[in-house]
């Protein structure tokens, strides 16, 4: 990508985050979090059904960590009754003051939880350390004093007593985390209930929410090192914005795919609500071309992207899209295929669907054979990438110009 083009996507995420800082209001409430007697489960407070309602607390609250729910664990009609779910995150940024958001999207019935943590420190939930969570509902619970470093691993824990299920969570992480119950402790690569660690962080300008597919949620990435591109581009930040994370493998656009909400049904929770969101990354496309059924219009797709775009502006927030990278080897690729993704790219270079782009086909693709993958990126199947490809991506932006520009100063890339 030319200089100017990695000029003008930075310029763009710092108009994004620069409104945070000015808008602000720094509130001084915040609870002491002394522990408190559970409360019987007839008197546990009952989540609001709302999946975005904000917590009602003074601060300048980020978030350090997202993951997007993807749908219901099979087989866990009846939840995980007497176990403790203990998730392991990492963070991006860091506070003095940590939050969490637990889920209960694909539930059937109320969720009980009666005791949650972070790194070992009680956490309540309107003063209260039992939290009854609607059927589709989601709780963001009190502030809790905790400090948390940035590029760290922060363990959420909490305790389900009775069932309730399914159980909403989000499969693939490439994370260790870990489930304990009366037989034993096990470990998993899921994450369970938790969507969000936001954190108290007076001079983290915002967060830069990125929704993906499985190109942003990692897949072929090394398990527990922390190697995805959003983790890259959170490493060379160096914790002065948060970076949250809100690929799910498979994901798609427009219609419900093998994995997850469509982009357009999820970008409102997933990404435009995301704690101190002021910068939107989209890379999002190629499952709709690939998968079954595929997309033949690539005016569909763009289409679909603006859409996006229209409704984050709307918000007040920036928008940087991402070009859809090779899959020539891939067991779906065909040149009508490959011709769709090429029209979609077009599209994006004119600078007409989002803010600004960042041309991710240019950096992984072969220029001996630009359909493919360069060899040294790819993880084995022609579409997923290796650390080193995530590293190229994440690596992309050039952070300087988004160190020194004050304003966005052009559409143009």
């Amino acid at each position: 990508m030319p200089r100017r083009q990695g000029y003008a996507l930075l310029i763009a995420l710092l108009a994004g985050t620069a409104v945070l800082a000015a808008a602000t209001v720094f509130g001084t409430t915040l609870l002491s979090g002394r522990q408190q007697a559970p409360s019987p489960p007839a008197e546990t407070h009952e989540a609001a059904r709302n999946p975005v309602a904000p917590a009602d607390v003074g601060g300048n609250w980020i978030a350090t960590w997202t993951t997007a729910p993807v749908g219901p664990e099979p087989n866990t009609d009846n939840g995980f009754p007497g176990s403790t779910i203990r998730n392991v995150v990492h963070t991006s940024a860091g506070g003095d003051a940590a939050r969490i958001t637990l889920s209960n999207l694909f539930g059937a019935v109320p969720l009980l939880v009666d005791q949650a943590t972070v790194n070992t420190r009680r956490v309540t939930f309107d003063g209260a350390t039992s939290i009854a969570i609607a059927a589709g509902g989601q709780v963001v619970s009190d502030p809790v004093v905790v400090p948390v470093a940035p590029d760290s691993d922060l363990e959420v824990g909490f305790r389900t007593p009775r069932p309730g299920g399914p159980v909403t969570y989000h499969p693939n992480s490439h994370q260790t985390s870990y489930l304990a119950d009366s037989r034993g402790t096990w470990s998993t690569t899921s994450w369970r209930y938790l969507t969000a660690v936001d954190v108290r962080n007076e001079s983290a300008p915002g967060t830069i929410a990125v929704i993906g597919d499985s190109l942003t949620a990692g897949s072929g990435s090394t398990t527990d090192a922390n190697t995805r591109w959003p983790d890259v581009l959170a490493d060379r930040l160096g914790g002065r914005y948060g970076v949250a994370n809100a690929g799910i493998a498979g994901n798609r656009l427009l219609i419900q795919g093998t994995s997850g909400q469509a982009g357009l049904v999820r970008f409102e929770r997933d990404a435009l609500s995301v704690a101190g969101a002021r910068t939107v990354i989209v890379a999002l496309g190629i499952n709709d071309i690939q998968q079954a059924p595929q997309e033949t219009d690539a005016g569909r797709i763009v289409a679909g992207l603006r859409a996006l775009t229209d409704q984050a502006r709307a918000r007040g927030l920036t928008v940087v899209g991402a070009t859809l990278t090779p899959f020539e080897g891939f067991r779906t690729w065909t040149p009508e295929r490959n011709a769709v993704r090429l029209a979609v790219n077009e599209q994006i270079r004119t600078g007409t669907v989002f803010d600004a782009y960042v041309d991710f086909d240019e950096v992984v693709r072969d220029p001996s054979a630009p359909n493919r993958l360069l060899a040294a990126y790819d993880s084995g199947d022609g579409v997923h990438f290796n650390d080193a490809g995530y590293r190229a991506l994440g690596e992309r932006i050039d952070l300087p110009s988004l160190e020194r520009a004050g304003t966005r100063e052009s559409d143009e890339l």
